[in-house]
Formats: C-alpha cells, structure tokens, sequence
C-alpha cells in the first residue's frame, strides 16, 4: 500500500510538470490520435493490465470511462482523451514524455517506475511505435490508418 501511495504522488508530481496542450498540443494529430493511439490505450495484452483498466479509474493520468456497453470512446471522449494524453506529452523533449518512457522497458530507454508494468520490451514495439509517432507530430493520412 506504502508503494502505491508513493506511486500515485510521484505521478502526480510528474504530471503536474508536463506540458499543457496549449504548449505542445498544437503539434499533435487529433485523427492519428483517435484512429491508431486510443486502440493502444484500449488494447488487451497478454500479462498486463489495458492501459484503460488502471487509467480510467484512480490515477492522475486519466482517461474517459467508456459508455455502458461501448467498446471505444465517443468524440466527446476522445478529445477529454487527447487533451489528457497530450499532457503527458513533453514538448521540449518528445523522447522524455511518460507517455512514453513509462510503459517501456528501463533497458530500452524507459524510467524505472510505472506501477502496471512495463508494456514493451524495446522502442520497435509496434504499439510503442504508434505512441511515439503520435508524440513526435505523426498525422492521420490515407496510409497510416
């Protein structure tokens, strides 16, 4: 319990660090977002929890609840989304944002605290990939949908 309460301080620390959209957003896609980021948040992985499951619920970084019996998030949800997963975007330093250094692998350039485990082994992950993508300006076109 100790551990989780330092955790959720800490993260809350860090958030309240990160860049807010008026500072970085303005560079982020909200369709790459919305077609290719949110199905990472919502995806089931073997050993871990969905990144929704913990971030929907009792932590700083929060994503929307889904509607009863939806299986992905409305518009409405979706930019409530955008807005929070641009805050854990770093402006000044994409590669140091904790969307992204936290789910990864502290041997693949991440950090060494994320209460759900790390997500991905190395920066090649498919789904690490989608999220750096998106973090460093990536826009929705005809061929990355």
């Amino acid at each position: 319990m100790r551990l989780v309460v330092v955790g959720l301080v800490a993260t809350a620390a860090l958030i309240a660090q990160a860049p807010r959209p008026s500072e970085g957003a303005s560079s982020l896609d909200f369709e790459f977002f919305k077609a290719r980021v949110q199905p990472v948040l919502l995806a089931k992985r073997e050993g871990h929890a969905r990144c929704y499951a913990c971030h929907s619920t009792g932590t700083p970084f929060r994503l929307q609840r889904l509607s009863p019996g939806a299986t992905t998030w409305n518009d409405e949800q979706s930019r409530k989304n955008f807005v929070s997963c641009s805050n854990m975007i770093n402006s000044s330093d994409v590669d140091a944002s904790p969307l992204l250094v936290y789910p990864l692998a502290e041997k693949a350039g991440g950090n060494h605290f994320h209460p759900g485990g790390k997500h991905w082994e190395s920066k090649s992950a498919v789904e690490f990939r989608i999220l750096n993508e998106w973090a460093h300006g990536q826009k929705l076109t005809a061929s990355s949908r």
